[in-house]
């Protein structure tokens, strides 16, 4: 049966850390066809495509929430990736608004090196968030936005992600990764 457990867990060393240091956003559709492995991980994809990539500090993170029903005989995960991006310019206005109105596949890496596809099949769109100056010194002068993705999987590894290139294993894909300016 195709839902039968096929694997044991035992207790992992204590050798990973919590966060996020970068995303890259795709604009929904144009990752072209996405092939996966056996074993659910992002092997290929046949698009052309440019990934705008965000440098992420701080409280950024993803948490996927598990939503499985015996009576209506569903399960589906819900993919948040909540956002904190100091600092404030009318380019990312636009860009938070653009981001706002679409739906986008997102790439995260996370700081123990692994690469994930948040979005896949459905994309990923702004829920809520803020556009805030802050009231005291060191309060947050910024966006924060939560980003959400209901799938039929959790997020999907990627093959051959390096942080120089997060689509290195996808060798069908002609991608240009899009970096920011610092301002």
């Amino acid at each position: 049966m195709a839902c039968d457990v096929s694997l044991g867990r035992k207790v992992p060393c204590k050798d990973v850390v919590g966060g996020l240091t970068r995303i890259w956003f795709v604009n929904f559709g144009d990752m072209g066809t996405v092939t996966q492995s056996a074993d659910d991980e992002i092997s290929d994809m046949t698009g052309t495509f440019s990934a705008y990539q965000y440098d992420l500090k701080g409280t950024s993170n993803l948490e996927q929430s598990i939503s499985s029903s015996r009576d209506t005989g569903t399960t589906f995960f819900e993919q948040t990736l909540t956002l904190s991006l100091p600092k404030l310019s009318k380019e990312d206005n636009k860009e938070v608004k653009l981001l706002s109105y679409g739906r986008p596949h997102i790439v995260i890496e996370d700081y123990n090196g692994n690469f994930m596809l948040a979005g896949l099949d459905y994309g990923c769109e702004v829920t809520g968030g803020s556009i805030a100056t802050g009231s005291a010194m060191g309060d947050l002068s910024g966006y924060g936005l939560t980003l959400v993705g209901s799938e039929k999987e959790p997020a999907n590894f990627m093959a051959g992600a390096t942080s120089a290139d997060p689509f290195a294993g996808m060798s069908s894909a002609t991608v240009t990764i899009v970096v920011g300016t610092n301002s």
